[in-house]
């Protein structure tokens, strides 16, 4: 079920166009329905709309609640375990499953990190009997602390039966619970019991992907340096889609962050410019996502945390890099593909004009999840 007419998929895959920046090509998918620059795209700001609609809504029942809630609260500021629920919750999106073929569902857990890990395994009916398919291994986002499986399903399944292959999601371990390095240590253990049991999968040990979304690209970014740091040859392709690979306020040569980037439409400026703040430097280490994630601020130092500091990006897998118009977090992604292409990586980046943060989350929504979708499975079938 999609709620968006199928020409849309045309219009992105052969409408689009290349820029340069900073000396790296940005391949451009157009925003189906609005061709004006700086406009959200037409599904997203229906999305949009009906969430500022229900905000508006929400702030007024507020009002209303206001006396009680100071009754309840008496001025007390929120825990951060609160604060952290509350995050939490308003994580995520319902979105469609999109697959036309059966897809194989199994599940287990494994403990090669020392926390226990759900692995769930998606993959066509008629891969159960051919064995050396590819694998993708993905990362689901939500800020190390939040985020589920269970959101990124449907993007996962649909990309097992676009490429044919074994789509492995993780279930990692969370901060505040569990703080760095064990999400790190989980998925790095997750890939690596993927590539040693290659053939109880029916796999290619030498065509596995690791894939991620936010946080998630941060540790699929994460873990192909440390598998490289580690000279275990385990990926093959490593997609970042709007990865944070910057951390707090870390220094980097030639990077910088600055919020006229990102040009957006008067109308829409004060509606828009609050979503597009993810990446922004910030030396507060009581962000509550960061301060969670990392036990110590100065861990923003450490390249497995910040991968654009590391101090080459040499011999790294190939790369695809995935960046949305309205997201602050574009910035960063589209300058790690310049440090992998000056690092002699092959790279391909692409940006989703009209769109905002986390738009994998909103399949069948929004064409360009599905767009994705089809983007990595050609790159997987080609590896």
């Amino acid at each position: 079920m999609r709620k968006y007419p199928e020409k849309y998929l045309e219009i992105l895959k052969n409408e689009t166009i290349e820029i340069e920046n900073n000396g790296v090509k940005i391949i451009v998918k157009p925003s189906p329905g609005e061709e004006r620059e700086g406009y959200l795209d037409p599904c997203e700001k229906a999305i949009m709309e009906g969430h500022w609609a229900s905000k508006t809504a929400d702030n007024n029942q507020q009002q209303k609640e206001e006396a009680s809630v100071d009754e309840i609260i008496d001025g007390q500021v929120p825990t951060l375990n609160t604060i952290i629920s509350m995050i939490r919750d308003g994580m995520g999106f319902a979105n469609y499953n999109l697959n036309t073929v059966e897809i194989y569902t199994k599940f287990e857990t494994i403990t090669d990190s020392g926390n226990e890990v759900g692995v769930w395994r998606y993959y066509p009916r008629h891969l159960e009997k051919k064995k050396n398919n590819p694998a993708l291994v993905f990362f689901h986002g939500g800020g190390w602390i939040g985020g589920t499986t269970y959101v990124v399903e449907n993007f996962c399944k649909l990309i097992a039966e676009k490429a044919n292959c074994v789509v492995f999601n993780i279930d990692y371990s969370l901060a505040p619970e569990k703080p760095y390095p064990n999400g790190l240590n989980d998925n790095y253990c997750a890939v690596k019991h993927v590539y040693d049991n290659a053939e109880k999968y029916r796999i290619d040990k030498t065509k596995i992907s690791v894939a991620g979304d936010s946080a998630g690209g941060n540790y699929a970014a994460s873990v192909s340096l440390k598998a490289r740091d580690e000279e275990v040859p385990m990926i093959a392709m490593q997609v970042l889609i709007y990865p944070a690979v910057a951390i707090g306020d870390v220094s980097v040569q030639g990077y910088q962050w600055a919020e006229d980037m990102i040009k957006i439409a008067p109308e829409l400026e004060e509606k828009v410019r609050p979503l597009t703040g993810l990446g922004r430097p910030n030396k507060e280490s009581n962000d509550p996502m960061v301060g969670s994630y990392l036990p110590n601020f100065d861990l923003i130092n450490d390249p497995y945390v910040s991968p654009m500091i590391a101090k080459s990006h040499s011999n790294l897998p190939k790369a695809i890099l995935v960046g949305a118009e309205f997201d602050g977090l574009r910035i960063q992604t589209e300058f790690y593909a310049k440090q992998l292409q000056d690092a002699g990586v092959d790279v391909t980046c692409y940006r989703y004009k009209g769109m905002t943060h986390a738009f994998i989350d909103k399949l069948g929504f929004v064409p360009q999840a599905e767009d994705l979708a089809d983007v990595i499975a050609e790159a997987i079938k080609n590896i």
